[in-house]
């Protein structure tokens, strides 16, 4: 993703907090045992910003101890995605658990752009559950809380390509996972954006002229 310090003056103009304001539901927050009801309305949602380009040259790939074509209902699958802003390159981890060494050091923990998601299997579909950072944490994050929404949204079917072309031996063997729903789980301190989206099946969720749905 790109540098959300660095694009804050760029994209404040563009903001438009009133239409963020009227789309409103709740999450499930996976890092506490917090649960809050899901609405079950579904409305479609226009992405804010213009298409972002994947380039494969610059995703890094690790596969962290697990079996590159093994299916995720079998053992738990989990990708944590970071960006690095002075070479402009995506780092992916594919592992059983969030690669927490990767989100180490005061840089990372200060812009937390990371993106994580894991497979789940719930009433015998695949589903992919993918988790932005918000707000929350430092008042940096708070004060730019509806531009880190607007950012994320942006750079979203960016970072879903990022999963399929990472792993793309398991999409290979399971073709059948591209059709699999994504689930964006934006974790905030401020209700407004403390919310859950459907964005569809994962295969047109990331491509950039796709519109997000939100549940």
């Amino acid at each position: 993703m790109g540098a959300l310090t660095a694009t804050l003056v760029q994209l404040r103009s563009e903001l438009k907090p009133s239409s963020l304001a009227q789309r409103q539901t709740s999450i499930f927050l996976h890092k506490t045992s917090r649960r809050i009801p899901i609405n079950k309305k579904q409305t479609i949602v226009a992405r804010l910003f213009g298409p972002t380009t994947f380039e494969a040259s610059k995703l890094k790939v690790l596969f962290l101890g697990v079996d590159e074509q093994k299916h995720p209902r079998k053992l738990p699958r989990t990708y944590t995605l970071t960006h690095c802003d002075i070479t402009s390159k995506l780092t992916l981890a594919i592992s059983h658990t969030i690669n927490n060494s990767q989100l180490q050091g005061w840089y990372n923990k200060l812009q937390r752009d990371e993106v994580v998601a894991e497979w789940k299997k719930i009433k015998g579909k695949m589903s992919l559950h993918v988790h932005c950072h918000i707000s929350g944490g430092h008042f940096l994050l708070d004060l730019f809380a509806s531009l880190r929404y607007c950012i994320f949204c942006k750079e979203l079917p960016l970072v879903l390509k990022a999963f399929v072309y990472g792993d793309k031996n398991l999409f290979k063997n399971y073709p059948e996972l591209e059709e699999a729903i994504a689930w964006v789980y934006f974790h905030s301190n401020i209700p407004e954006f403390n919310k859950v989206e459907c964005w569809g099946p994962l295969i047109e969720a990331a491509s950039p002229s796709s519109g997000a749905r939100k549940m």
